[in-house]
């Protein structure tokens, strides 16, 4: 079996540009004050960015996703991963290369839907 923490960090040193791209907005607590990981070994397998505090993967699709092959994997991890509790997005590269303030609108309404209510990320608890 893989390690799929070493794995992991392997791919983190070899991120593809549109991850590249991605993690650039998305570090630092970036969007809407959320706190993001790349590369994480979870429920069996690698996501591409993780935010633990709502549960959200982004996951970042290829070309390769595109064949019926892959998209039957892709479902079963995505099944897998819902079933450890996560919501899963799926992102094009094209998005994020053509459309990457579109791409970050879509993970920012997500971020803010996926937030227990009542409490806002911006304004820091009495």
């Amino acid at each position: 079996m893989v390690d799929l923490k070493h794995r992991a960090r392997a791919l983190r040193k070899n991120s593809t540009n549109a991850e590249r791209l991605l993690w650039s907005h998305l570090r630092r607590n970036a969007v809407e004050g959320f706190h993001f990981r790349r590369q994480v070994p979870l429920c069996g397998y690698i996501a591409d960015f993780a935010c633990f505090e709502v549960r959200l993967i982004v996951e970042i699709d290829g070309a390769t996703h595109s064949s019926v092959r892959e998209m039957d994997n892709d479902e079963r991890r995505d099944a897998r991963l819902r079933a450890g509790g996560f919501v899963v997005a799926r992102v094009g590269n094209e998005d994020v290369y053509k459309n990457l303030d579109g791409v970050l609108e879509t993970i920012r309404l997500k971020l803010l839907e996926l937030q227990p209510k009542g409490v806002n990320k911006e304004t820091p608890a009495p």
